[in-house]
């Protein structure tokens, strides 16, 4: 077994996602010399789960490994259906995480950096179309760079957020939600605190808000009497515009070739 690529992959596994308890069985397929092979594995995000399965094929002119694929399977308490998609392993695709397969898988969208056809980096907001898919089956994956217009920061800080005015915590904040995260926030109005979720959405140029049981928040739906009015106008960001995501049930999709 050549050590050198082993170790390789035990790390390439350990930072996008999966940790290091795989590490056995990679090494027990591994010596048994097949030309590919593929591991299984299953976490939870919250009360979500995801379900993977990883493909890893020997390169035809040497002993060397490569760990180039994974399609991951997201399984949500509140709803009967699954939705899968393959993520490949690439400067051109974004090298996602498993965290950031789940945010996608969930809608969201995350920013990584990127390499273009003709050799250069560039940046881009990552988020699928679920109501198109590729050839192969998966979803389209839908890239919106700096030219569409969406400024993160910008939108965020129109907000009324606690975090924002703590530098470490505004990094941490913004970092975050490029990740495709659901982030925890404190909104601001007349000396009080009030909870909210945020998260952004590059397509609709938008940042959507969610109240402290992470359920949306609309355009004039009335909030709790102890929250200001000037509360409920600042929040009410393009809301209107946003339709609700639909994740597509089981049938109306092709299925997924690998």
């Amino acid at each position: 077994m050549n050590e050198r690529n082993f170790n390789f992959l035990t790390n390439q596994l350990k930072y996008t996602g999966f940790g290091e308890g795989l590490q056995t069985d990679l090494k027990v397929q591994i010596l048994k010399d097949k030309p590919e092979f593929t591991l299984s594995h299953q976490t939870r995000f919250g009360r979500d789960q995801m379900q993977s399965e990883l493909y890893f094929k020997r390169s035809s002119q040497s002993d060397l490994y490569f760990f180039n694929r994974f399609t991951s399977t997201l399984n949500k308490q509140d709803q009967n259906h699954r939705i899968s998609h393959i993520f490949y392993n690439n400067k051109q695709t974004g090298n996602i995480t498993l965290k950031e397969a789940y945010n996608l898988l969930d809608g969201r969208a995350v920013n990584k950096d990127l390499l273009s056809q003709e050799g250069k980096l560039y940046v881009a907001w990552l988020q699928l179309d679920f109501k198109q898919t590729t050839p192969n089956g998966n979803y389209k994956m839908d890239h919106f760079n700096q030219r569409y217009g969406f400024e993160m920061e910008k939108a965020v800080s129109a907000l009324p957020i606690k975090e924002l005015s703590n530098q470490l915590e505004r990094s941490r904040l913004f970092a975050s939600l490029q990740k495709g995260n659901r982030q925890a926030v404190h909104f601001l109005e007349n000396g009080r605190e009030h909870r909210f979720f945020i998260e952004v959405n590059p397509r609709f140029k938008a940042v959507i808000v969610f109240d402290e049981n992470e359920n949306r928040v609309f355009r004039g739906q009335q909030m709790k009497n102890e929250q200001a009015s000037g509360l409920k106008e600042n929040i009410q960001i393009k809301s209107d515009k946003i339709p609700e995501i639909n994740i597509p049930k089981p049938g109306n999709r092709k299925g997924l070739s690998m």
